[in-house]
């Protein structure tokens, strides 16, 4: 068995498209355009290609954006303040404060400073508070994205067996009760999971995201199990690399790690993964690159919400 390579791109191009019409008849019926203002704090070079993603992919789409970037001196006070501005600006309809923040800022409580109808991250204890009784939301991108790819793959969700492994709030958790929503059985897996192998090789469906690189092995997976790798790490050495791919691929990643020192890799060994599974996420290409897609859908769906359309 090889598994089918999910194309995060192809999925991802559709959803722009869909949300770059919703955009046009916005505008047209309404005479809005959707805004969406990201904040950015410090230097954080990874932060900087995030947002400038964002609002790249916002401006094809025909949604106003912002980018504020503020020096990495900036205190909790000082954030608070810009955020409780635009949540009183009627103009905005997404608020985006780019995380991780710098650590002498208190995360939380600029979290839950965001006005709840704007919190396009789906972050806020409201959004997930509505999440987790099944109402209606805004929900966080990355998990947003793996249904996505789920639905659109025309994969079977209901009744199947979905083991995630790791518990984060950004998305374990969260996409823990989006499994459920839809009807999968679900089992989250952890560091304090006993013989995590014997757990996840249960699973029809199969999602990491712990952020260790090439983690989950072929013992991990399931005959036939769809696998959908959300974790995002920098392999540096060319032995490293040997273990997890080979042929062309192989190649390739030896090349990106001569010239650049690093090649991007998920939590799960491809080599292995796709000689068991029945369909599998690359990284990158995979559910990293619906993660924007879906904050440009949940953007639009803020502004609509806020306007009662």
């Amino acid at each position: 068995m090889t598994a089918q390579i999910l194309s995060g791109k192809v999925i991802a191009d559709a959803i722009k498209a869909e949300v770059g019409k919703q955009v046009a008849s916005l505008e047209a019926v309404y005479g809005f355009k959707p805004c969406l203002v990201a904040v950015r704090v410090g230097e954080d070079p990874a932060s900087q290609v995030y947002v400038g993603n964002k609002v790249k992919a916002a401006a094809e789409l025909g949604i106003r954006s912002e980018h504020l970037h503020l020096p990495v001196g900036t205190d909790t006070d000082e954030l608070l303040a810009l955020v409780r501005a635009l949540n009183d600006r009627n103009d905005v309809d997404g608020i985006l404060v780019q995380l991780p923040l710098p650590e002498h800022i208190d995360e939380q409580l600029i979290i839950e400073a965001v006005d709840p109808e704007k919190d396009v991250d789906g972050f806020h204890p409201v959004n997930v508070g509505k999440l987790a009784l099944g109402h209606r939301s805004l929900i966080p991108c990355t998990p947003a994205g793996v249904i996505e790819i789920l639905k659109r793959a025309n994969i079977e969700v209901a009744g199947k067996h979905a083991v995630i492994v790791g518990r984060s709030n950004i998305v374990g958790k969260p996409l823990a009760l989006l499994f459920l929503r839809e009807n999968a059985t679900v089992t989250i897996c952890h560091s304090r999971t006993v013989d995590l192998a014997a757990v996840t090789s249960q699973a029809d469906i199969l999602v990491a995201a712990i952020g260790r690189a090439g983690f989950i092995r072929g013992n991990h997976i399931q005959d036939g199990a769809v696998v959908i790798d959300v974790g995002i790490n920098k392999a540096e050495t060319d032995e490293f690399a040997r273990d997890l791919f080979d042929g062309e691929e192989l190649d390739k990643r030896l090349n990106a790690i001569s010239k650049r020192g690093y090649t991007l890799v998920g939590d799960v060994n491809p080599k292995e993964a796709i000689q068991k599974a029945s369909h599998f996420t690359p990284v990158p290409g995979g559910v990293g690159l619906l993660t924007v897609a879906m904050l440009m859908k949940n953007t639009v769906e803020a502004a609509t919400l806020r306007r009662g359309i």
